[in-house]
């Protein structure tokens, strides 16, 4: 078997989802997902050629030979490692699919029927749709009447109506951005909080676990906002709720701010979403900037690579909560691999405005997210495919589809 193609199709969704398809001359194809950045499916235009021809069942050489030739114009990161991403998935899709087995029996197995997912929460209210360089656009799906009102919620009792249906929903962990609304005299660019605005993030913290009781699990994500002293000054403030985790509290380049903050609160600190491949990791795990560790599959390299990150966590007794904002072709796909390994808390779901989710995969009548988890299936690999139709009703004008 032989790789004959390699191609995309980009989804306007809450963000872009930028879906891999690699064709054989036996005629199996593979899918996977890559992280949205400017310039992306012209990157994989580029890999291209150094796949074509080749066998696709070498996967791990194929990610390492195109990491090698690209790695002048990724050393650290970027959008050569999402590409590599959706590449190396979409390759694993396939080889699953040839041997006919569900990804997860090709990942070594499971420890969880059911992955757990969280709910994204955002605000207090569903996200808008944004583009490569995360700017705010019209869709025709978020202009629909039947679509609940986009923002961000600005009292708490807001907040902790959200967290009550997203109880009622199914889910039993959840998390929220805490880091927004801001107040009008708040200067972001200084990382520092002010007393109104942490007055107001912990008012906020203590109605959603209200709301939730004893019946879910609350994290809290601060999107890189605050200077160390800042971040913990807030963690201390928050000690007494039982939080799941506090995300990224200061920028992601700085592990020593990170592990001045982990090493000084009781509340877990969690990061992850910017780093990329294990190296990255392993500085931020053995200089002890993290206590839940957040990977992006489809940042970081791929499924492999995160089973990768997931051992070295695990030797450090540490957990991982991948961050993932994908389709649901990278969902499932990362659920296949957080079900094989063990120190696994939960996936997390950032589409829930997103009305055509679960059609892209022609699951409108059986969603892919029931009851807060993932139920993963013995279909052939990943075990979702798209609904083309409605890919092209979404599909973002200007880039190839599938070509």
């Amino acid at each position: 078997m032989r790789i004959t193609a390699v191609s995309t199709a980009v989804i306007e969704a809450n963000f872009d989802w930028t879906i891999v398809r690699i064709d054989t001359d036996e005629g199996i194809s593979g899918l996977g997902e890559a992280f949205f950045s400017p310039g992306l499916t012209a990157i994989i235009r580029e890999l291209t050629p150094l796949l074509i021809g080749r066998r696709p069942e070498h996967v791990e050489r194929h990610v390492r030979r195109l990491q090698l030739l690209t790695a002048h114009g990724s050393a650290g990161g970027g959008v050569i490692h999402h590409a590599i991403s959706g590449i190396e998935t979409a390759l694993l899709d396939l080889n699953a699919k040839s041997l006919d087995i569900p990804l997860w029996r090709l990942l070594g197995g499971k420890f969880r029927e059911k992955v757990r997912v969280y709910a994204d929460c955002h605000a207090g209210a569903p996200l808008e749709s944004y583009g490569s360089v995360l700017q705010a656009r019209p869709t025709p799906w978020l202009q629909s009447d039947e679509q609940p009102s986009r923002g961000v919620a600005l009292e708490a009792d807001d907040f902790a109506t959200h967290a009550r249906s997203t109880v009622k929903a199914g889910f039993t962990t959840m998390k929220f951005d805490l880091d927004l609304p801001r107040e009008a005299h708040e200067d972001g660019w200084s990382r520092r909080i002010g007393s109104m605005l942490v007055e107001r993030q912990v008012e906020i913290a203590e109605a959603i676990f209200d709301a939730v009781g004893h019946d879910a699990e609350v994290a809290f994500d601060l999107h890189w906002s605050y200077a160390a002293i800042d971040a913990l000054g807030l963690a201390r403030r928050l000690e007494h709720l039982p939080i799941l985790w506090l995300e990224d509290p200061c920028p992601p380049d700085n592990v020593e701010a990170l592990a001045r903050v982990a090493r000084n609160t009781t509340v877990p600190i969690a990061t992850g979403e910017n780093q990329y491949t294990r190296v990255a990791f392993a500085d931020l795990i053995t200089r002890g900037g993290v206590d839940v560790v957040t990977p992006d599959p489809q940042k970081i390299g791929g499924l492999l690579e995160l089973r990768a990150i997931a051992a070295l966590a695990d030797t450090w007794a540490l957990p991982i909560a991948p961050h993932n904002i994908s389709s649901p072709i990278g969902t499932v796909a990362n659920a296949h691999a957080c079900a094989s390994v063990p120190n696994f808390i939960a996936l997390e779901w950032h589409s829930s405005g997103v009305p055509f989710f679960d059609a892209l995969v022609g699951r409108a009548d059986d969603p892919v997210i029931q009851n807060g988890h993932i139920a993963l299936s013995d279909e052939p690999g990943i075990g979702v495919e798209l609904d083309l139709d409605v890919c092209r009703r979404h599909a973002r004008a200007g880039e190839p589809f599938f070509a």
